[in-house]
């Protein structure tokens, strides 16, 4: 796994439940890769994903960003595509990018966010975009009328929690030099949203584990209470 790897781990308990404070701070003291690595959340449920009614899936904006500068492809026309612009959309367009996108591969944005009028067009590049997770969707807030707020939301620090196949959420939270303290604020931020998207169909335990890692480290159970 690497020198690196092998220095991170001696400085964890492979049989312990950390404080999620503690636990940061050990990330702290972990010698530095060569770039910000990324926290990331690891929060597997007691649900079912196969079922629709046990399906977990919202978003939340971090208080502390996520340290990484998202690019937002706007799909609009008219008054709404000069909005988007003026709200600071890197690129905004119609059917013009659609070829662009399916035959040109192009990807060059993290988040698309489109109008109810335009999810016709939208919708031709499902079988483009849903592997990427880049269809935008109501539920996200990316199906939306008011670009604006949809545009400033993704820009300081909105992330989407989705569960996958495996009934795991993952998700990054922010940046190894944000310490200890942001990212303990950004952690809270996005398992008090978990919580909360508890489906009435979720039986039994709901939270069966919480682990953080960096994005080349080792990770560490947290004892979420």
């Amino acid at each position: 796994m690497g020198k690196r790897f092998e220095e991170c781990s001696k400085l964890i308990d492979k049989n312990k439940l950390y404080d999620v404070k503690e636990a940061l701070e050990v990330i702290e003291k972990m010698p530095k890769a060569k770039f910000d690595e990324t926290v990331e959340l690891h929060v597997k449920l007691g649900v079912d994903s196969k079922h629709a009614d046990q399906q977990v899936r919202g978003t939340t904006v971090l208080p502390n960003g996520t340290g990484k500068t998202q690019k937002v492809l706007v799909f609009a026309k008219g008054a709404k595509a000069e909005e988007a612009e003026k709200a600071g959309a890197d690129f905004v367009g119609a059917e013009e990018l659609i070829p662009k996108i399916e035959k040109e591969n192009w990807f060059d944005y993290d988040v698309i966010v489109a109008t109810p009028d335009m999810m016709g067009v939208v919708g031709r590049l499902g079988k483009v975009l849903g592997p990427k997770g880049l269809m935008p969707n109501p539920k996200s807030g990316t199906v939306t009328m008011d670009v604006t707020k949809a545009i400033n939301e993704i820009k300081s620090g909105k992330v989407e929690y989705r569960l996958d196949k495996t009934n795991i959420i993952h998700l990054g939270f922010g940046k190894v030099s944000f310490g200890a303290e942001k990212l303990a604020e950004n952690y809270e931020t996005i398992m008090n949203a978990i919580i909360k998207a508890k489906p009435a169909a979720a039986k039994g335990q709901y939270i069966k584990s919480v682990a953080i890692s960096t994005t080349m480290g080792p990770g560490m159970y947290i004892d979420q209470k």
